[in-house]
């Protein structure tokens, strides 16, 4: 069985953690290796960034936000991703390349060419081989938050316009699905997990 790479996207308090938890459980269960991880804090130099990025009382600079996310990402993909791809283990990941698409694109307004680029020098090329967005509507998002950091603090207006861009991105993204993330948690895997090829051919290929 070929080793999957699976991003969960989705705004804050998506539920994407919980997804993490579950999905990981369910596929161990049917004796699938997997690990689980996250963007930015995969990593010990994630975590590290991570803090500076969500620091609520620092003023980042967009376009720094956006080099310190795929320095993270880069970091990410060489220590864990790929390396855990090559040993034959499934990945699931909070956030990837989308995240960046969004917030960093379409929420701070830096060009999606400059994002696009970045982000393939960042990982090499490396795609997802499932994506699945948590769709919430924007108020659910906003309370569910409690501006707990930077980015939950922008107000309601960015979770807005995070989510019209999350939309209009996964329209273009291969095996991409968007699952309504205000369902009970346990529906949401089970969706999820009915969309995965959980019997498939192959011996990986990861380069």
């Amino acid at each position: 069985m070929k080793p999957l790479f699976i991003v969960l996207e989705g705004p804050d308090a998506a539920g994407k953690s919980t997804q993490l938890e579950l999905l990981s459980r369910e596929l161990s269960r049917r004796g699938i290796p997997v690990i689980t991880t996250r963007e930015p804090g995969g990593t010990e130099l994630g975590r590290e960034l991570r803090r500076l990025l969500l620091d609520p009382n620092r003023t980042i600079r967009p376009l720094t936000e956006l080099l310190l996310m795929v320095a993270a990402r880069h970091q990410h993909v060489e220590e864990v991703i790929r390396p855990t791809l090559r040993e034959g283990k499934w990945v699931i990941s909070s956030r990837y390349t989308l995240s960046s698409l969004a917030y960093q694109g379409h929420g701070r307004g830096i060009p999606l060419e400059i994002v696009r680029e970045l982000n393939h020098l960042a990982t090499g090329g490396l795609e997802p081989d499932y994506t699945f967005l948590l769709d919430l509507p924007p108020d659910v998002a906003f309370q569910r938050s409690r501006m707990r950091d930077r980015f939950e603090g922008e107000g309601l207006a960015f979770f807005t316009k995070i989510r019209a861009a999350y939309l209009e991105l996964m329209r273009e993204v291969p095996n991409g699905y968007v699952i309504d993330g205000t369902k009970a948690p346990e529906e949401v895997c089970q969706e999820i997990l009915r969309r995965l090829p959980l019997a498939r051919e192959g011996n990986g290929g990861y380069p």
